[in-house]
C-alpha cells in the first residue's frame, strides 16, 4: 500500500486511539513531550517522517547558515512531515517564508523540539506546524542542520526517517515504520469498536455493561 494511502488513513484516526494500540501492542516511549504543541490547536498532521538534527553554529556568518538552512528547505521531501531536533533552545527553527516554500513543495506540515516565529503569518498559511516555544530570534550565524533523514532523539523518543507520526490538539504520537500496517489497522478496528460503546450509552445501556460486552472504554 502507498504511503499516501496511509497518510490518508492516518488523518481518520486521533492520537489517544493510536496510544492505546501501540501501548497494547508492548511499544514504549512513542509519545513525544507534551511542550511541543500545535500553533493552531485545531490543526491535525498525519503523515510519513522525514528527519533533521541541527546544531548551534560556531564560527559561521550569516550567509552560511543560510545556505545550510536553504539547503534544507531545497531538500524537502513532498507528502513527508518533517520532524527536527536542533538541539537549540534560543532561534526559531522556523518562520513565514520557510513554511511558505514547505507548503509550496507540499510537504504536509512541521514538528520542532525548538521554537518557532512569525507565528500570526503562518496561521494565516493553514501550514500544520508544531513546536515547544516561539522567539523572534532566527537561526542567522546561530544555527545548520547537520543530517538529513537520521535517526533523532526528542525527550524519550526515537524518530526514524520513514517511521510515521499523528499528531493533534492532545499530543504527538510516533508510529515505528515497520508497525504502520498493523497499528493503523488494530485502531481503526478500536474506534470502531468506540462506536458502538457510544451507541450502546447513548440508548440507555449501563457503562459497565457496556465495557464488558464491547471490551473497551
Amino acid at each position: 500500500m502507498c504511503n499516501m494511502n496511509w497518510n490518508s488513513r492516518l488523518t481518520t484516526l486521533y492520537t489517544g486511539a493510536v496510544h492505546d494500540v501501540l501501548r497494547d501492542m508492548g511499544q514504549e516511549n512513542f509519545i513525544l513531550p507534551k511542550n511541543i504543541l500545535a500553533l493552531n490547536p485545531g490543526q491535525k498532521l498525519c503523515g510519513e517522517v522525514f528527519t533533521v538534527n541541527g546544531e548551534t553554529a560556531d564560527n559561521l556568518d550569516g550567509h552560511q547558515t543560510l545556505i545550510e538552512w536553504t539547503n534544507l528547505l531545497s531538500k524537502a521531501p513532498e507528502g513527508k512531515v518533517i520532524i527536527c531536533q536542533p538541539n537549540n533552545d534560543q532561534v526559531a527553527l522556523m518562520g513565514e517564508l520557510s513554511a511558505e516554500t514547505l507548503k509550496k513543495k507540499k510537504v504536509l506540515g512541521y514538528i520542532v523540539d525548538g521554537g518557532c516565529r512569525d507565528t500570526e503569518l503562518i496561521l494565516n498559511l493553514d501550514f500544520p506546524v508544531f513546536c515547544s516555544f516561539k522567539t523572534p530570534a532566527d537561526i542567522v550565524g546561530r544555527w545548520i542542520p547537520k543530517q538529513l533523514g537520521e535517526s533523532i532523539n526528542i525527550g524519550k523518543v526515537i524518530v526514524h526517517t520513514g517511521d510515521y507520526v499523528v499528531a493533534d490538539r492532545d499530543g504527538i504520537v510516533i508510529i515505528p515504520g515497520q508497525l504502520i500496517k498493523e497499528t493503523v489497522e488494530k485502531t481503526e478496528t478500536m474506534i470502531s469498536t468506540e462506536n458502538k460503546v457510544r451507541t450502546a450509552i447513548m440508548n440507555g445501556a449501563d457503562p459497565k455493561e457496556a465495557y464488558l460486552k464491547f471490551g473497551k472504554f
